[in-house]
């Protein structure tokens, strides 16, 4: 393969894949043509689509700033990556159902493109780096079309399940299929875990009293861009230390990782570097010197021993929500053996105590997207239930899912004091032991798991145990251990 050269620069492509150079990934175009044909296969077999029909959508656009001149980096749109892995913002693409034939759109550009941001290339360029069937200017569709006398255009509609917004989700059978990951797409998706993985032991390694919590969410994402070629994160990073480890999307705007890490702090980084457009979303927790309290111990060993209980449970058939509960069960088991709660757990259960310490679902979908899409398909309801209303699906497992596993448990004083005022919850609380607890934070660890055929594939490599995280974080950077995953075991 010859490495075609853009502006002085090493293009994204060589020959038909994506490639950054150095030790990055190579994607192959292969892997978006195998997803259009999926596409068409799935919509030819179902009864709504007759002969002739064309599928249309529309790529990102790049935008500015506000009313400035000042461009915002540019992300492609999720469907339109999924089904051409196109890079270049403005772009249309039809595919033909029938044959799977896949036309490109793109913009006419103006001869000052040449002056501003570099070489103009021809339709033939687009064709060979995208591997499709045609490429035409975004002027001619209408033309184009027409040509084709589509018997149905199918485009793209409906509310997102998870944000309420309206977006450009499929109005026809089969495009949230996109959930079962081809072989290609989970090679990807390893690999931005396997670059993820390592910036979080590289912040472990930096982590000490004295510094903001921006500077390793600078760290991480320095560490992605530089060894892995990822200019995006998958989503805004959550560097919360100490109290503000309890704030679950923690690092917003309005509270934006600039709190000073302390001694004794816990650390709750949940941070995903995205390559290609594939994400990852990986969170660790530790002790800022290195060291864990017994109550920070204990607290971190409960969540662990919930995120093994549900690793091992992993497997096709499986209702997503029963993981969910196994989670809350354990949560609640380990709770009563610190002394927070006391009584019987199947009783808490009843009273939904789970969703007090971990108000969020278990995890969610994984992909193009950090929140993947096909959560909640026709026929698949949400629970109206504390803790599993927040599920994103609740889907049964299927070999090919990619999802996170993320338990946790906070001490959120908003949630526990409506608890206290509760007296169906506050007679399982001991409140002499919470109240040791207030301020604490809380404690989240998330892997991203790939269903198996038996189990499932661990596709995040980070230290875990309280003995590997205390060991890793006291050995030097050059004596660094190597915590090789076994990613195809369960723990």
């Amino acid at each position: 393969m010859t490495e075609r050269v853009q502006g002085g620069n090493m293009a994204a492509s060589v020959g038909s894949s994506f490639w950054l150079g150095k030790e990055t990934l190579r994607v192959p175009a292969a892997l978006f043509a195998l997803n259009r044909t999926r596409l068409c296969d799935r919509l030819r077999a179902s009864n709504n689509v007759p002969e002739k029909s064309i599928v249309l959508l529309q790529g990102g656009e790049q935008t500015n700033r506000y009313c400035t001149d000042t461009g915002v980096i540019f992300r492609q749109e999720s469907y339109f990556h999924w089904t051409f892995g196109v890079i270049e913002p403005d772009c249309y693409g039809a595919v033909e159902v029938d044959s799977g034939n896949a036309v490109l759109f793109i913009p006419r550009l103006p001869e000052s493109y040449a002056v501003w941001m570099g070489k103009i290339h021809p339709p033939e360029h687009f064709k060979q780096k995208y591997a499709v069937n045609e490429v035409r200017f975004t002027d001619e569709l209408s033309q184009v079309l027409a040509s084709k006398n589509p018997s149905m255009l199918l485009t793209l509609r409906g509310v997102n399940t998870d944000s309420g917004s309206v977006t450009r989700e499929a109005s026809f059978e089969g495009i949230s299929h996109r959930v079962i990951k081809t072989d290609m797409e989970l090679e990807v998706l390893r690999y931005t875990n396997k670059i993820s993985s390592e910036a979080h032991k590289e912040v472990m390694k930096a982590v000490k009293a004295g510094m903001k919590e921006y500077e390793l969410e600078s760290l991480f994402e320095h560490y992605c861009y530089t060894r892995g070629g990822m200019r995006h994160t998958s989503y805004t990073c959550i560097c919360g230390s100490g109290h503000n480890s309890s704030i679950l999307h923690y690092g917003h705007a309005g509270a934006p990782n600039e709190k000073t890490v302390e001694d004794g702090d816990l650390c709750l980084f949940d941070m995903g570097g995205e390559y290609y457009c594939y994400g990852s979303d990986i969170t660790c927790t530790f002790p800022a010197n290195g060291k864990f309290t017994p109550d920070q111990r204990a607290v971190y060993e409960a969540v662990l021993k919930a995120s093994r209980a549900v690793l091992n449970a992993v497997k096709p058939g499986v209702a997503w929500p029963d993981m969910h509960r196994l989670a809350d069960r354990v949560h609640l088991e380990e709770l009563t053996k610190i002394g927070i709660l006391r009584g019987n757990v199947d009783d808490m259960v009843k009273v939904h105590m789970g969703a007090l310490f971990m108000p969020h679902g278990l995890g969610h979908f994984l992909g193009i997207d950090v929140h993947d899409v096909g959560g909640y398909p026709e026929g698949v309801e949400r629970i109206d239930l504390p803790g599993l209303r927040s599920l994103r699906t609740a889907r049964a497992l299927v070999q090919g899912m990619v999802l996170t596993v993320e338990p946790g448990i906070y001490f959120i004083d908003h949630v526990l004091d409506e608890a206290l005022a509760n007296p169906a919850q506050a007679c399982f609380i001991d409140n002499e032991v919470l109240a040791r607890f207030r301020g604490f934070g809380g404690v989240r660890i998330e892997d991203d798991i790939a269903v198996t055929a038996n189990g499932m594939e661990l596709l995040t490599c980070v230290p875990r145990t309280v003995e590997e995280i205390e060991t890793f974080m006291a050995e030097d950077q050059h004596g660094a251990k190597s915590f090789a995953s076994n990613s195809n075991q369960k723990p």
